[in-house]
């Protein structure tokens, strides 16, 4: 938790072991936690739910690692008009949203995903069919959990790439009856700069924050990906990148990271080499970009990580 109560956690692998996954973001000083409850690039899922998760829950709360948040996989795609995906994407994205009360989950977060060439109106039409689909199959499992909607770098037909995306998208989650409890939104930072808002420019970040606060809402905007990128502003790629060593300004992160409206979000790292511990130095750069004290160099070969360790939450 930083010194003003907002709560910084990170994206941690399950794979050395669910407890062991806890306990380490108790280890580097975090106090939310990220996951993925199975292999993000595969659409089967395993058979049994894991003998650990009584415990992980426990552990939580034990060490007040809260909220947990699971990211869905990276396949789902409600807005594509490909029917067989779509309707493996609300199969899967219902599986998390029922299951999440066993992880003692808060939020669900997916990728808005993209249209494929079908346009935007199109496919926030196809994205909000997909929302209501989900919740009618996670049945009452779904109210313990809120999906929480990811912006779009905006690369091959990515939706909510910007604030009248976004907003739109609200718009008709509203006007479909979708309570606004249900339904959050999170603003991932590299992805917002791949896709043109510039996000080191604290008077961009307040006109945004205010717009969305507008139109949506700021009570909405539950998750901040807190990351930097190696993709230049509006490229629309997505590369992320350790925390100030990248392309955003470290003014605008740190802005970010204090805003006072934004207090009661809760800001995940996705940073490079979470398995190889970096995520506690990410860790230690967010809280010196918060306090605004200088930050320690990077070790040497931070930026030569193994595929497996840098681009694990590449495509986050």
């Amino acid at each position: 938790m930083l010194p003003d109560g907002r709560r910084l956690g990170a994206h941690l692998p399950l794979a050395p072991g669910m407890v062991k996954a806890v306990d380490r973001a108790h280890a580097i000083g975090a106090s939310a936690i990220q996951i993925f409850t199975d292999n993000p690039t595969a659409w089967r899922r395993r058979r049994e739910p894991s003998k650990q998760l009584e415990t992980f829950r426990t552990r939580s709360a034990e060490l007040d690692i809260r909220p947990v948040a699971i990211h869905a996989s990276y396949l789902v795609n409600l807005p594509g008009p490909d029917t067989a995906t779509f309707e493996r994407s609300v199969a899967m994205l219902a599986g998390e949203l029922a299951g999440a009360p066993a992880f003692g989950a808060r939020y669900v977060n997916v990728h808005i995903g993209s249209h494929r060439g079908t346009g935007v109106e199109v496919g926030i039409q196809r994205l909000v069919d997909g929302i209501e689909a989900v919740f009618a199959r996670a049945g009452d499992g779904a109210s313990a959990a809120t999906l929480v909607l990811e912006n779009s770098v905006g690369g091959g037909g990515g939706l909510g790439t910007s604030l009248e995306e976004l907003a739109s998208i609200a718009d008709l989650l509203g006007t479909r009856g979708i309570r606004r409890g249900d339904v959050g939104f999170c603003l991932d930072l590299a992805h917002a700069w791949g896709a043109g808002i510039d996000v080191g420019d604290p008077a961009v970040v307040d006109a945004f924050l205010g717009g969305f606060d507008a139109r949506i809402g700021l009570d909405r905007l539950v998750l901040v990906h807190l990351n930097d990128t190696r993709s230049a502003l509006g490229s629309r790629s997505d590369r992320h990148e350790h925390l100030a060593a990248g392309r955003i300004p470290a003014e605008g992160l740190a802005h970010v990271l204090r805003h006072p409206r934004l207090i009661e979000a809760t800001y995940i790292l996705e940073t490079p080499g979470m398995d190889a511990g970096y995520d506690a130095i990410n860790m230690e750069r967010a809280r010196a970009l918060w306090a605004g004290k200088p930050l320690r160099p990077l070790p040497k070969g931070a930026f030569e990580l193994a595929g497996s360790a840098r681009g694990r939450m590449a495509a986050s």
